[in-house]
Parts: structure tokens; C-alpha cells; sequence
């Protein structure tokens, strides 16, 4: 068991990545306006990200770059390689910066559900937070975080789980959840948001960089897919697990984690509270560090930096997302066109980056023998398909938001 859990590591920062605040809110909405019906949704979404992680982290440890340095370098044409990396930085870099303050906001708020009010003003804890996120960062040592990520996620995971489980769920509807693809009135912009919380951009540019720092070498591809496999896995039960807690309020009025929380202590009195505040805490604090050091990541490929945690260009990144996010949530400035932005941006990046993967996925000249077989190829064609149909869906969602 020992050595199962040192092979554990660059897959739970992903987990750590897409289980954020905007995660736990989707699935809690999802569960409130939809019970069960929509698990299936988390389910695929779960086996997508899985199938697009394990490729981007097996190119990582074959080619020994990052997922940026590889876009860079299959692209001759100089139009089309500025175009795509610009696209690239603008999604991820701008775009995390944007989004950190919802992470550090709903960090806030699971501690606030467990500390007392009057010693837990939101703008004291944000600064702490963002102080925590930036210390943790700084240290520069890649073990060190994975080992404090790691142990946050398990934190989060057994926080909602049992959550869930005291909640007493049917696991007749949660089969029928899962298995039978129902699609109520009205339920589409959620699934939407499922997948979307899910299937993110930034992790392929992560996994791609941190499977470096932990392995070399094909011989460490089982290794890595155990790592992926079981630490993506348990983010979708996490994520089914916090879609659970909801579906006992269903018909009430909940719009985050926080009202959830509220609305179960009736049910299930203050451990329901202290539990989800516990997983809410640790979801805004483990998204807090993992979206700046994704964009540090595909800041330093787009410029062809050194990429080394401890270089000043590197932390400058990542120092400059953090510090926006908390001047938003400080502030209390809500950057909605930038987040709109980051959206369409994201929704253009999915498929491409995507596309391009798998075509590099394909190429004997850069994997050799570990390049996809033909079973990988159907199975990325099809994520792929869905990543185009997830990217237009989104585009059109906020563009229609927008008139």
C-alpha cells in the first residue's frame, strides 16, 4: 500500500485543480434543480478528462517538455503557432486570474461555516488565504506541495463522501442516475457547467509539466496512469458525492455551498455544516494554488522560460494571479467581461488543444512506440467530438448572455 501511495501525486493536483468552488457549486445546483438525473453527465465528463489527461501527461514524460513547448513545436507555420499560444495564455493566464478570486472566495466560505463570525471577516480570511496559497508556492519544492495537495484532497474527498453518505442516498436512483442518460426540461446550461468544471484546458497544460517534476521516462507511464486513474476517479465521486448533499433540498433556495450547508443543519444538525465547510475550505485553497501554477506553467512554455519552480519569472506568474485574485475578491469587484472572456476563450482552447493533442499523440517521430493505438485514437476521436460540441455550446452561451 506504501508504495501505491508514493505513486500518487501529479493526478491528485488535477483533482485538485477541477474540484473547485465553481464545481461544488454546479453539482450542488445540479442536485437541487435535478436530483439524480444528471449523475451520468459527471460520469462522462470523469472518463473525458481521464482519456485527454493521460495523453497529455504520457507526451510530458516521453518528450520531456510541456504541453506549450509541444504546441509550439508541432506548429511550422510562425501565424498560426503566435495565434494558438496567444490563445493559449489568454484562456489560461488571464483567465485564472479571473477565477481566482471565486476560488479564494469559496475557500473563505467553508471557513467561515466553521470558524465563529465574529473572528472570521471575509476580507480578513481572504488575505490569509491568498498569504497561505502564496507561502506554499514560494517554497519552491514540488514534493512539498504534492504532499500538501494530496493530503488536502483526501481531506475534501472524505468531507463530502460522508456528507453524502449520512444524507442516505437511494442507490436505485443513483444507477438510474448514472446509467439511464435522462435529460429534464431546462437541464442543458447545467450539464453544461458539469462538464465544463470538469474537462478543463488549464489541467492538460499541468499534467503535461508535473508529471516532470515526479517521473522520467516511458517506464513510468504505469505509474503516471495509476496515478491518473485513480486520483481522476475519485474527483467524479467527489464531485456525485456533493450532487447528493443537494438532492435532499430539492424545491428550496440554494445558489452555492455555503446555502447548502444552511439548508441540511435541519436535517442532519451542525455536522453537516462543519463537514461541508471543511470540503469547501479545502477545494477554494487546493484551486488557489494549483490555477496559479498552471498558468506559471504555460506562461514560461509560450515564452520558452525555464520552467523551475524557483525562478523569478516563474513565481512572477504566479504571484501576479494571486495577487489579482484577491484584489477582485478584496475589492469585492466582480471581473465579469473578463471572466466572459476567459470563457470563450476556454471554449475556443478545448477543442483545439484537443485536436492538436491528438494529432501529436499519433506522431512516431516524438512517442515512438507509445503513441496512440488505434483503440486510443476512436476513444480520443470521440472526446474530441465532445470537446467541439462543449466549446461551441459555451461560446454561444455567453455570447447570447452578452444581447
Amino acid at each position: 500500500m506504501k508504495q501505491y501511495l508514493k505513486n500518487i501525486g501529479p493526478g491528485a493536483l488535477v483533482a485538485a485543480a477541477f474540484i473547485g468552488p465553481g464545481t461544488v457549486t454546479a453539482c450542488t445546483l445540479a442536485g437541487v434543480n435535478f436530483g439524480y438525473a444528471l449523475l451520468w453527465a459527471i460520469a462522462i465528463s470523469t472518463i473525458a478528462t481521464f482519456i485527454l489527461q493521460e495523453m497529455s501527461a504520457r507526451a510530458g514524460l516521453i518528450s520531456g517538455q510541456g504541453l506549450a513547448e509541444l504546441i509550439s513545436a508541432s506548429i511550422p507555420n510562425k501565424s498560426i503557432r503566435i495565434f494558438l499560444l496567444g490563445l493559449v495564455f489568454s484562456a489560461i493566464v488571464i483567465g485564472n486570474a479571473a477565477y481566482e478570486a471565486g476560488n479564494l472566495t469559496g475557500g473563505v466560505l467553508g471557513m467561515q461555516a466553521i470558524l465563529p463570525v465574529k473572528l472570521a471577516s471575509k476580507k480578513l480570511l481572504i488575505l490569509v488565504l491568498g498569504l497561505l496559497a502564496t507561502a506554499l508556492l514560494y517554497i519552491g519544492n514540488y514534493k512539498f506541495i504534492e504532499r500538501m495537495l494530496v493530503s488536502l484532497v483526501i481531506i475534501m474527498s472524505l468531507s463530502f463522501i460522508v456528507t453524502a453518505v449520512l444524507t442516505g442516498p437511494s442507490l436505485i436512483e443513483i444507477f438510474k442516475g448514472l446509467f439511464t442518460f435522462q435529460n429534464p426540461k431546462g437541464s442543458l446550461l447545467t450539464v453544461l457547467a458539469l462538464v465544463g468544471t470538469t474537462v478543463v484546458p488549464y489541467n492538460l497544460f499541468l499534467h503535461a509539466s508535473l508529471v516532470q517534476k515526479k517521473w522520467s521516462g516511458a517506464e513510468a507511464i504505469p505509474k503516471m496512469r495509476f496515478d491518473a486513474a485513480i486520483s481522476i476517479f475519485l474527483g467524479g465521486l467527489v464531485s456525485m458525492c456533493v450532487m447528493l448533499c443537494a438532492i435532499p433540498l430539492m424545491g428550496q433556495e440554494v445558489s452555492s455551498a455555503a446555502d447548502l450547508a444552511k439548508g441540511l443543519t435541519p436535517l442532519m444538525g451542525n455536522v453537516s455544516k462543519y463537514f461541508l465547510g471543511i470540503g469547501l475550505f479545502a477545494a477554494g485553497l487546493t484551486s488557489a494554488i494549483t490555477a496559479p501554477l498552471a498558468a506559471a506553467f504555460v506562461a514560461a512554455g509560450c515564452f520558452g522560460w525555464d520552467n523551475s519552480m524557483k525562478q523569478t519569472k516563474f513565481r512572477l506568474i504566479w504571484f501576479l494571479i494571486i495577487f489579482l485574485g484577491v484584489s477582485f475578491s478584496f475589492l469585492d469587484f466582480k471581473p465579469l467581461q473578463i471572466i466572459q472572456f476567459a470563457q470563450i476563450a476556454n471554449g475556443l482552447l478545448l477543442p483545439v488543444v484537443a485536436g492538436i493533442l491528438l494529432w501529436v499523440m499519433n506522431r512516431s517521430d516524438l512517442l515512438g512506440k507509445y503513441k496512440n493505438t488505434i483503440i486510443q485514437n476512436i476513444f480520443g476521436g470521440i472526446v474530441f467530438l465532445f470537446a467541439c460540441f462543449l466549446g461551441g455550446k459555451g461560446i454561444f452561451k455567453v455570447i447570447s448572455s452578452l444581447f
